[in-house]
């Protein structure tokens, strides 16, 4: 009786706030007009081109088995690390690729064709819903900043914070009795042997599976990688047209009263309120707000990486549709891109206090710098000088090699003990 309630309510809302919606479409047709064609614009210029060719190659890929022969071989990376299977690997890669919502309609097509459960779909989605980089390095640093070095400092507090949100997820649902069973029926049909051989064995399986012949799977990848992309194209044009009219007609001044007052509290620019309300809805038109907006650089920097791993409401409605095909709940979805977002923010004030972000050319943009005085030397001069000129020019590139390779080593290191102490618990067991 309450949730029928509960769902008459909801209702009776959604209902009264379209109605509203339309009437003010009515007293507001300019501007949701210009609105309209700016999203448009973003889709036909943006979204279009960048996502399409990312939706129809990761189609074909699963058609052809090669994501489930990708997921055997990264197995023992994924599964001590995150509690999900190893083709939750081709999410976190295409969703770096390609952005959002890349990874929720790989999750989605995981949980399909059964090669996730519920509980681990939804892991995935927690820590694989990343930006991608070109849009942290290009749109939001040079862009609206109109510094490149930010970009370094963006990158990487929402990849890192995305990483120690997954490491949190792990445990998500880690006793639910569905999962379990998924899992137990998962593990006794997994074929034992050389991995690269298992792998080859599940591309081939997958592929038997799918059967559809390769002109087939082509046209299917196509027509539905476009109904896709005509479903996030529409999600953009509706809240870009949103956030315009709740502009214009003073209703975002309202709701941002008790927002300004907490900014007044902490001591943050009241600025920011405007911008932080509108990357609730949408992460672009919030960071480039936010960018405008003459307040301290730190707490500007702080906001648009919350908003970025945020990623509004927009990204968040189209998850939402995606997954309406699956039984994969939204609500973790949520609590994680909350954390997400703390975790961002706080992340970039630690490094831009260290540093991060600061100077006027970051490693890579040094290495830029130096490379044609590099090449000059190696003309003239030979191998050695030119490789001492690039060592003595380019001390922090060679600085950040040494720190990945080191942070490799360390993590073959961690994987390899937690390998040995399953090892031991499965023999004691």
């Amino acid at each position: 009786m309450q949730t029928e309630r509960r769902g008459q309510k909801s209702t009776v809302l959604l209902a009264a706030m379209a109605v509203v919606f339309t009437l003010a479409l009515v007293m507001y047709p300019k501007v949701g007009y210009e609105a309209g064609m700016q999203g448009l614009k973003v889709c036909w210029e943006i979204i279009i081109p960048s996502l399409l060719p990312f939706f129809i190659v990761s189609e074909l890929l699963l058609g052809l088995g090669v994501v489930r022969g990708f997921g055997v071989l990264l197995e023992p990376l994924m599964q001590p690390l995150f509690s999900v299977p190893g083709v939750g690997a081709f999410a976190l890669s295409m969703g770096l690729a390609a952005g959002y919502p890349m990874d929720a309609v790989i999750t989605a097509r995981f949980r399909q064709t059964k090669q996730c459960t519920r509980i681990e779909g939804e892991r995935l989605l927690a820590f694989t819903n990343t930006a991608d980089p070109l849009f942290m390095f290009g749109a939001v640093a040079v862009g609206m900043f109109k510094s490149p070095a930010l970009g370094a400092l963006f990158a990487i507090a929402h990849y890192i914070s995305s990483f120690l949100v997954g490491v949190a997820f792990k445990f998500w649902g880690r006793r639910d009795p569905d999962h379990l069973r998924e899992v137990k029926e998962r593990e006794e049909v997994r074929p034992k042997g050389n991995l690269f051989a298992r792998a080859y064995r599940e591309m081939l399986a997958a592929r038997a599976e799918d059967g559809r012949p390769f002109g087939k799977l082509l046209g299917n990848a196509v027509s539905e990688s476009v109904q896709t992309i005509l479903m996030i194209s529409g999600f953009i044009v509706f809240f870009a047209v949103v956030i315009e009219i709740l502009e214009v007609s003073g209703v975002m001044a309202v709701l941002g009263w008790p927002l300004m007052e907490l900014y007044r509290l902490f001591g943050i620019h009241t600025g920011l309120v405007q911008p932080t309300l509108a990357g609730v809805l949408e992460l672009d038109i919030g960071s480039a707000q936010t960018a405008a907006v003459p307040a301290p650089l730190v707490q500007k920097l702080a906001l648009v990486s919350g908003i970025i791993a945020w990623s509004g409401l927009s990204v968040h409605a189209q998850v939402a549709s995606v997954l309406t095909q699956t039984d994969i709940r939204m609500r973790p979805y949520f609590l994680a891109r909350f954390l997400h977002a703390a975790l961002a923010a706080f992340l970039t004030v630690a490094l831009y206090a260290l540093g991060v972000g600061r100077a006027p050319q970051g490693a890579m943009a040094h290495l830029a710098h130096h490379l044609p005085a590099t090449s000059a030397a190696l003309g003239q001069n030979g191998f050695w000088p030119a490789f001492t000129h690039a060592m003595s020019s380019s001390l922090e590139w060679w600085i950040a090699i040494l720190g990945v390779l080191t942070c490799l080593s360390a993590l073959a290191f961690l994987l390899r003990r937690i390998r040995v102490v399953a090892f031991f618990v499965r023999s004691q067991g």
